[in-house]
């Protein structure tokens, strides 16, 4: 079965998915199937554009765990969204110094529910497990995954609402 983990950056899935490795799964990180399909570089967000699409059709289906922003956009038979409340996402994000636009991107993208609304776009609901990590730790989140990949978590999404923090980004 082909599990993604996908959230805006900075909800902590690189984080999660190292810990899930720790525990013996197989994970695989997108920013490592991506350099194939650069198509560019978008100087202004300081980002490469990757072709979704074509990445999305050739990676294929496998067993394990692949973890990324963009893993919803592959054929997933399971998907966990991972959230965080947006101010805590702004100081996840300038510590990596990201800059101010590149935060505030992210933090309405959060707070819209960007990454919920495309998964559930191409996604069963009842394949959606969507955890808010703004106040668990990292081995935590891999709990509740672990838990949802072993099939004794229950799917949910639309249970978090961050809409009162769109002010804050505006």
């Amino acid at each position: 079965m082909m599990w993604g983990i996908t959230g805006t950056p900075g909800t902590g899935k690189s984080s999660v998915a190292r810990e899930l490795e720790r525990r013996g799964f197989r994970v695989v990180h997108v920013h490592d199937t991506v350099e194939d399909y650069v198509v560019g570089k978008d100087p202004e967000r300081n980002t490469r554009v990757v072709d979704v699409e074509r990445w999305a059709k050739e990676i294929g289906h496998f067993d394990g765990i692949i973890e990324g922003h963009i893993t919803h956009h592959l054929p997933c038979d399971r998907l966990v969204v991972l959230r965080c409340r947006p101010d805590t996402l702004e100081a996840r994000l300038a510590s990596r110094e990201y800059s101010e636009a590149k935060i505030r991107e992210n933090m309405e993208a959060e707070a819209l529910d960007v990454i919920l609304i495309e998964t559930l776009e191409t996604h069963p609901p009842e394949h959606i497990y969507e955890i808010d990590t703004t106040s668990l730790s990292v081995e935590e989140t891999a709990d509740r995954i672990e838990e949802f990949i072993r099939g004794r978590g229950a799917p949910s999404h639309g249970t978090v609402d961050w809409s009162g923090f769109l002010e804050m980004v505006t």
